[in-house]
């Protein structure tokens, strides 16, 4: 068997052509003149952990009817679920095991262990999103918690905390200018060794600018928002009453987020994947998608485009297969310009149309 994987891995590379980003091959054949793929030599190649996964049983895009209610989904390799820490509520040091893949997302994932003696099993080891640039023998560290104590020494956290919750001044404290100097260096402190890619902070602690992924809109909820391959947001300020924190998603649009909910520090992993090329169609179907028809080569009894002889368009808008506008057309407005209250969250919209291109 491992003869067999040697001769494999020996062809493979015969055939390769690395680039700096990609991996391109040889044509020797039609499915492979434009292959390509994202150099990934960081990526370990055995299983994952089985105690981390759960079994995932295919449906075929089929209710429990037996009808589809999702197109284009069917077939494919066998797959495990890989169940991911999105919560990240365990204090201390995690170490970076290694890097892995993942078929159930674009981005790839981070094996972490955990330093405390005492956590056995899944307390021990996790799986978490891996951000741009981590590799095995990095350290995470997650301040859901609060940070510590003495974790800065001659710090005092919580009153630093309580001081950045509630605006309050320094100044105001015996001592004056000293204090106001000395509070703000002990807060440069803390953010150089807490601002680092892959630990977890509130957003109350993180300076404008500061780019984030794994969004929470609870305090004490997983992270929802900005978790696929390459995408990240940014913390753009902080509101007065300290309530609220203006953050960039990566549609371009700006919501208002709790300050007390958490997020990474980071830029997702996996960068280059938009920019792959499966080469062929069957490289789709062993990932699980189905052809997509077009509806002008449906029958009429199939899609509103069906129907007719020939290619015939009959002057219609461009619709879905369930009737609605398929081509920009809104069918709500959320946020600022929509109906009142629909989303008062969202202090810009994402930009549309014209607006792109500024």
């Amino acid at each position: 068997m491992d003869m067999r994987r040697n001769t494999n891995t020996d062809i493979k590379d015969a055939l390769s052509r690395s680039t700096s980003l990609f991996k391109t091959y040889k044509p020797v054949s039609p499915g492979i003149r434009h292959l390509k793929r994202p150099l990934n030599p960081h990526l370990y190649e055995g299983r994952p952990v089985r105690a981390l996964t759960i079994a995932k049983r295919k449906t075929g895009g089929r209710n429990s009817h037996g009808r589809i209610t999702v197109r284009h989904r069917g077939g494919g390799h066998r797959q495990r679920i890989r169940t991911l820490d999105f919560v990240r509520n365990e204090p201390g040091v995690f170490d970076v095991v290694r890097i892995e893949y993942d078929p159930g997302r674009s981005a790839h994932i981070a094996l972490v262990c955990s330093r405390n003696p005492a956590d056995e099993g899944t307390q021990r080891w996790k799986y978490i999103l891996a951000t741009d640039g981590m590799r095995a023998g990095d350290q995470v560290q997650s301040f859901r918690q609060g940070i510590p104590e003495g974790f800065i020494p001659d710090f005092d956290a919580a009153r630093a905390e309580a001081s950045v919750e509630a605006g309050e001044g320094v100044e105001q404290q015996k001592g004056g200018q000293k204090a106001s100097s000395a509070h703000s260096l002990a807060l440069g402190i803390l953010r150089t060794m807490t601002l680092k890619p892959g630990n977890v902070l509130p957003l109350k602690l993180m300076p404008p600018g500061t780019v984030i992924h794994n969004i929470a809109l609870k305090p004490q909820g997983p992270g929802i928002l900005v978790r696929s391959a390459g995408s990240f947001g940014q913390v753009v300020s902080h509101e007065d009453a300290e309530r609220y924190t203006h953050v960039r998603l990566q549609s371009g649009e700006v919501r208002k987020i709790l300050s007390d909910c958490c997020a990474t520090v980071g830029k997702v992993s996996n960068p280059l994947w938009k920019s792959i090329n499966l080469g062929k169609a069957g490289r789709s179907r062993w990932l699980g998608w189905r052809p997509s028809v077009r509806g002008v080569a449906m029958n009429a009894n199939d899609h509103p485009h069906g129907g007719g002889r020939g290619k015939s368009k009959s002057n219609k808008h461009p619709v879905s297969i369930w009737g609605w506008g398929t081509k920009g057309t809104r069918t709500r407005k959320p946020g600022p310009k929509g109906p009142k209250n629909s989303n008062k969250m969202v202090v810009r919209e994402r930009p549309r149309g014209k607006d792109k291109r500024n």
